[in-house]
């Protein structure tokens, strides 16, 4: 019995698993072509057709009716599609993002989903930043990087790594001809 049970459980994960994806690649392909430029052309056309036929109907209530009843319906049931495939496709980027904060030494996995913080946490955090902006600012280097949490150690090696270590020795290298080996 247990194992029915869980048999069960499987096929309707399955189940569960290909309603939404089903869901999410209509979402994200209505999405695209809702964006697409004969979408456009398509609802602009309907908008004509529907102005130019408004002497016909002597510009009735009915005849106002149709558009505000059809632009409100497709405009209800496109917020939600257009959510979802944006909701994929933050996620995607989040994660992407997180792959390359854990995959750098010197980026602070305090950033890893910092998107679950509060506003006043991320305020903390920005504050940190600012620090770091300042830093830089110091330095006149765009091209520094910093961790929050080794900012001023952080900033204070990567200064060290760019002075050449001896004013002779680079002298020395970029005197010397390139063809000589």
């Amino acid at each position: 019995m247990n194992f029915i049970l869980k048999a069960n459980t499987k096929t309707y994960g399955i189940k569960k698993q290909k309603k939404e994806r089903f869901f999410e690649t209509f979402a994200s392909k209505v999405a695209h072509a809702t964006g697409s430029t004969a979408a456009f052309l398509i609802a602009f056309a309907i908008v004509v057709t529907w102005g130019i036929c408004g002497p016909v109907f002597n510009y009735s209530e009915t005849w106002q009716l149709v558009i505000n009843t059809g632009t409100t319906i497709i405009t209800f049931l496109m917020v939600f599609l257009i959510q979802k495939s944006q909701n994929k496709d933050s996620l995607a980027m989040q994660l992407k993002l997180n792959e390359l904060l854990a995959s750098s030494k010197l980026a602070s996995n305090r950033l890893v989903d910092i998107e679950d913080l509060t506003e006043d946490e991320m305020l903390i955090i920005n504050r940190y930043y600012s620090k770091l902006n300042e830093l830089a600012k110091k330095e006149r280097a765009l091209h520094e990087s910093h961790s929050l949490d080794e900012a001023k150690e952080g900033h204070q090696y990567k200064i060290r790594l760019n002075k050449p270590k001896n004013s002779k020795r680079s002298v020395t290298k970029k005197t010397q001809n390139p063809k000589k080996t």
